[in-house]
């Protein structure tokens, strides 16, 4: 069995892999945040990417741990809101990809779950927490995770990639402006607000 694992968009277009997943370099986590869900909506992907109280399968890694082998052209992204994550789907069918930073300058990548076979996704580790339960639909039986640990780890891998250059090594960004290799949509509030109006009708 490979060692890296597999995850492709749903028409196909966009391919890479995740390499040496596992707990030892990222964290897998289940995030029910309101921008997370907004995502999935925004991509018309609800059924594909969240579960049945909103949680989407992330695996939070180094930008060196994800490699693009084919789609770079059909990358898209999209800001939700005036802060710095950047939001990147297959602009041809519209499939959730990863979330980052807005440049490469605070190098980290987190990646949809969804997109890596049922029976493989173990390879990245068990859910290490659930965050933003707080905005979860029903009631699901994990509370929020402890944040500290979680951040450290981030912080840990962001310098490995900073100080390695491995930022300048990501198919998401320009290796030499580090700006994302996509130009970004920014939604404006009327656009923000039409996707919670979406939600609030399918509560």
């Amino acid at each position: 069995m490979s060692g890296n694992l597999a995850f492709a968009c749903r028409c196909g277009a966009v391919r890479g892999a995740i390499l040496d997943p596992g707990p030892h370099e990222g964290d897998r986590l289940v995030c029910h945040c309101t921008d997370c869900q907004a995502f999935a909506r925004y991509c018309d992907a609800e059924d594909y990417v969240l579960d049945e109280h909103g949680g989407t399968d992330l695996y939070q890694s180094r930008c060196a741990s994800v490699r693009l082998d084919s789609g770079a052209q059909a990358l898209a992204c999209v800001h939700l809101t005036d802060k710095p994550t950047l939001r990147w789907y297959c602009s041809q069918c519209r499939t959730p990809l990863f979330n980052s930073f807005a440049s490469a300058k605070v190098p980290y990548i987190t990646t949809q779950l969804a997109n890596c076979a049922d029976d493989r996704r173990d390879m990245v580790g068990p859910v290490r927490g659930h965050l933003f339960v707080e905005h979860a639909r029903g009631e699901p039986n994990s509370g929020n995770a402890a944040m500290l640990p979680i951040m450290l780890r981030v912080i840990k891998r962001i310098a490995k990639d900073y100080l390695s250059g491995a930022r300048r090594r990501t198919a998401l960004f320009d290796k030499d402006t580090l700006q994302p290799v996509a130009v970004p949509h920014r939604l404006s509030e009327a656009e923000r607000a039409a996707l919670d109006t979406k939600q609030e009708s399918a509560s």
